[in-house]
């Protein structure tokens, strides 16, 4: 039987939340979070709202747009009030917040300073990396929602797309094309990402030497897109022929859960051996990588392992291409396609059980185009568990 969000999983995250933070900022009086992708996780319901939990757990959830549909939805309906303004939540919780928690990457000037206004509020805290910490570990109703997007996720890379791909099509056809095929197949339409204002309508969708083309997106990867206003999609002027390489960077989102997955093709012709010899390097690369993935195992030092592993001839253009190289070898996966923790220096707490990975070692080849892989990875006492095929060759076309 599938699981489903129930008010005990809620009251937990909101537990687990007031213990981290107190643990962070002892003298913390409430906590306040205006970002939806939080109100979700801590409500089942995403509303124009405000939540407002209290140094001794209490949850209030107060709703703008829409407030019927925050009580249909969420399994904690009686914690949900509305609200027309910010005043109205002041009269039922009080105007005295104290020493506040906020997600203060997502706050505006503006609206600190109206929630000044009716709130009289002493010190500002961020509460981003304690809400992504607590997010971070998922639980079986997460897991499952994962573990589905990344089932479907497999079908349609390895079984759909080889079907969609023919000579003389654009990267913009392939795209609206791949992206009919997700929404049929349960996509819920949506790459949801926490970097500050990326955008990403279906993920990075390249022909041959585009996928090294720059970018603004934090990733190995590379694409023209439609033009400098709207980077992405793909390029209408960049038609496949016989001899290019596809790349495919698109997550898969179910029940607001994603998994994370790069596959390569080459359409009309095999790989050359040293194009199949770099991928199956990277390929090589992100199992052993997968294989440190246990509890306990600390994120820098696997970083720190696997690069001083590799000789300076491969690490050229590796995790990127010229001087546009990432820094990282994975990332969280969960509500955002981009969470932490990330398989990076400076990234020193340990790996916990039911963490979810995405692991993405790839290299570009000048005039070819990026290969390489990524897989998502729950992790379990013997390792990454991959859950979107894991290992994939170059499938020709």
């Amino acid at each position: 039987m599938r699981e489903i969000l129930n008010r005990e999983e809620l009251k937990n995250r909101v537990k687990r939340l007031c213990a981290i933070a107190t643990d962070k900022y002892p003298d913390w009086d409430a906590i306040l979070i205006i970002g939806r992708i939080n109100q979700y996780y801590l409500t089942g319901t995403m509303q124009d709202g405000l939540i407002i939990i209290k140094r001794n757990g209490t949850l209030m959830y107060f709703a703008r747009r829409s407030y019927e549909r925050a009580k249909k939805e969420s399994p904690i309906s009686e914690c949900i009030y509305p609200m027309g303004k910010y005043s109205d939540a002041a009269e039922i919780c009080g105007k005295q917040l104290g020493n506040v928690l906020m997600d203060t990457d997502i706050a505006t000037i503006e609206v600190l300073d109206r929630l000044k206004v009716h709130f009289k509020i002493n010190e500002i805290y961020p509460i981003k990396k304690i809400l992504s910490e607590v997010r971070s570990i998922k639980s079986p109703y997460e897991l499952e929602a994962v573990k589905d997007a990344g089932k479907r996720h497999q079908y349609l890379l390895e079984e759909v797309v080889p079907n969609l791909l023919r000579e003389g099509m654009s990267e913009v056809e392939l795209s609206a094309e791949l992206f009919e095929k997700m929404l049929k197949l349960g996509h819920n339409g949506v790459s949801r990402f926490n970097s500050f204002q990326t955008e990403m309508v279906i993920g990075q969708i390249a022909f041959g030497a585009n996928s090294l083309y720059p970018t603004n997106f934090d990733g190995p990867g590379g694409m023209k897109g439609l033009n400098s206003a709207v980077p992405l999609f793909g390029s209408h002027n960049a038609l496949l022929k016989k001899g290019d390489l596809v790349f495919i960077d698109v997550a898969f989102c179910m029940e607001g859960y994603h998994s994370d997955r790069t596959q390569v093709y080459m359409f009309g012709s095999k790989p050359s051996d040293e194009i199949l010899k770099t991928h199956r390097k990277c390929v090589e690369i992100q199992k052993r990588t997968a294989a440190l993935l246990k509890p306990n195992s600390i994120p820098s030092d696997i970083y720190s392992s696997i690069m001083s592993s590799l000789d300076s001839e491969f690490i050229e253009n590796f995790m990127g291409f010229g001087e546009r190289r990432v820094s990282f070898l994975g990332h969280g996966v969960g509500l955002y396609v981009d969470e932490l923790p990330v398989i990076a220096k400076g990234f020193d707490k340990p790996i916990k059980e039911n963490m979810v990975f995405a692991l993405e070692p790839k290299k570009g080849i000048s005039q070819v185009g990026m290969v390489g892989g990524e897989d998502t990875y729950i992790i379990t006492p013997d390792g990454g568990e991959c859950i979107t095929g894991g290992g994939k060759d170059i499938i020709s076309v």
